[in-house]
């Protein structure tokens, strides 16, 4: 099934469709997409969403925890110079840095001048996860979506670590929908793109991933407890903008799409923020042009 959340009737409500040829259906005002992969049941009382086009996909909802892999495509360690590591390099995304599709990316042009890109496979963790084999680990997964890693290469060199190079609001853009697990039987099959300005800058295969799901399940479990509705980004192909010649950062303007075959896209808009008076609590932003 295909899960998302739109605003119907001034409402935000979670609609499902049962493939891409099927119609949108209404799940019940109370359920909520967190609630869905929390309990694991998929709610049983759909109506027909009464509108003549598909809804438009905001923020699917807010995971708890999201965990990064560092290079996991051969492509990706080449283009950086660096070999292939021994285990999975993992971060931190904060949650509060998720946008959905629709929203903007804003950055401070004064704090970073690397904003780079990087379209992933994410894996929605459907249940409490702690020390998990890895030929058990599927039976965890939720479901799918696609995400964005955006990376402030300039502060993440700078740090000589990830968290402010990869955490900063609007970093994580997330949907539009989450795919039932059963309608993705192999997710190491799958074509990710990632366009800026209708321009193909990635276009790679979870077919090339060096450590496969199930073993980032496991080895993400053995360190931290796992639970229902955290995310896990599994990586990017080779196309990274920072290792481009010359070099593409991300731009205000630019018009940033990422695309998982099967699943669908995200498309966000790129702004600058500009700094703005906040009162006792010194200098604040927001995005230029008001919104």
């Amino acid at each position: 099934m295909h899960l998302a959340t739109a605003t119907h009737q001034g409402r935000r409500r979670l609609v499902g469709r049962l493939a891409p040829q099927h119609p949108w259906r209404l799940a019940p005002a109370s359920v909520t997409l967190a609630e869905v992969i929390e309990g694991g049941v998929l709610p049983w009382s759909w109506r027909e969403l009464p509108i003549g086009a598909d809804p438009v996909p905001s923020l699917p909802y807010r995971p708890g925890a999201l965990y990064g892999v560092g290079p996991n495509y051969p492509g990706t360690s080449a283009e950086m110079g660096r070999s292939r590591p021994a285990e999975p390099v993992l971060f931190p995304k904060p949650s509060s840095g998720v946008i959905g599709s629709g929203e903007v990316i804003v950055f401070d042009p004064e704090r970073t001048r690397r904003v780079d890109r990087e379209a992933a496979l994410a894996v929605v963790i459907g249940g409490e996860a702690h020390r998990v084999p890895e030929a058990d680990a599927l039976r965890y997964v939720f479901g799918y979506t696609v995400a964005n890693d955006v990376s402030a290469r300039d502060l993440q060199e700078r740090d000589g670590q990830r968290l402010r190079g990869k955490g900063p609001d609007t970093c994580c853009p997330l949907g539009p929908v989450v795919v039932t697990a059963d309608e993705i039987p192999d997710p190491h099959r799958l074509r990710i793109r990632t366009r800026v300005n209708g321009e193909t800058v990635q276009d790679g295969t979870t077919a090339d991933m060096v450590v496969r799901i199930p073993a980032l399940i496991a080895c993400l479990s053995r360190f931290f407890t796992l639970r229902a509705g955290d995310v896990v980004l599994t990586g990017t192909p080779a196309g990274c903008g920072d290792s481009m010649r010359p070099p593409r950062a991300l731009r205000p303007g630019d018009v940033l799409e990422s695309e998982v075959e099967g699943i669908g896209c995200l498309v966000n808009p790129v702004r600058a923020a500009v700094c703005h008076s906040a009162g006792t609590g010194g200098p604040g932003y927001q995005e230029a042009g008001g919104r």
